[in-house]
């Protein structure tokens, strides 16, 4: 059970996340091909196999290598809502971390959705065991305190090469990351949604013994995903 006192999502927040209810990465990011907005998170992958997709509004953290005496690294983590994801610019750096096991247990019990790091996690097997979503460049055991600190929360971070803007709608899944820019967020999932449908009935078709030639002619399948189609 939740006992942490947390703030809540607005409103908007939440209709724009509904938005994406049923959605998947791929799906997104044709969408994203198709109005040509740039968004997918180079790079950045899953801790695991996950079966279903994340979606929430970003809360960012910029981090920098630390001065002294060294700034903190995670209790920024105390304004983050409940339901949205953490998304971490540490550089892309893999010698130290920004993320361990009290963050993960922490973030679990607020009811963070996720958290997406341009950079590297540790104490992994917590992560996992609490089935809480991870999105890094990998993994590696040592500290990060010391090494950097928070420069700026709910600031514009680069992560694998997206720009992500804060409350903008993180997408994750097993098959990455990527960023919608939040005031295209209702195009984005409306074009998304239509892509999913069309690809829906592909695969009845095919299964209704049509060949995969026929079905995606009939949907004008190479067309779903280019730009001004």
């Amino acid at each position: 059970m939740n006992t942490q006192k947390n703030s809540q999502q607005n409103p908007e927040d939440r209709e724009l996340v509904a938005l994406f209810k049923g959605l998947d990465t791929p799906g997104v990011s044709d969408a994203l091909d198709k109005l040509g907005i740039p968004g997918q998170c180079l790079g950045i992958m899953p801790l695991a196999d996950y079966r279903g997709t994340v979606v929430g509004p970003a809360f960012t953290v910029k981090y920098v290598s630390c001065g002294q005496p060294a700034g903190t690294v995670g209790d920024f983590i105390d304004d983050v809502a409940q339901g949205d994801v953490i998304v971490i610019d540490n550089d892309g750096r893999s010698d130290c971390t920004a993320w361990g096991d009290i963050m993960t247990q922490y973030a679990g019990l607020r009811g963070i959705a996720a958290t997406v790091i341009d950079g590297v996690c540790r104490d992994v097997a917590k992560a996992l065991d609490d089935a809480y979503p991870m999105f890094t460049r990998g993994r590696f055991m040592r500290t990060g305190k010391d090494r950097v600190e928070v420069l700026a929360v709910n600031q514009p971070v680069a992560i694998g090469t997206a720009r992500v803007v804060s409350r903008d709608i993180v997408v994750a899944d097993a098959n990455g990351v990527l960023v919608v820019p939040r005031a295209r967020a209702t195009e984005v999932a409306e074009v998304a949604q239509r892509i999913e449908a069309a690809e829906s009935r592909i695969r009845e078709l095919i299964a209704q013994g049509q060949t995969l030639g026929e079905a995606r002619a009939q949907l004008r399948y190479h067309r779903l995903q280019t730009r001004n189609a």
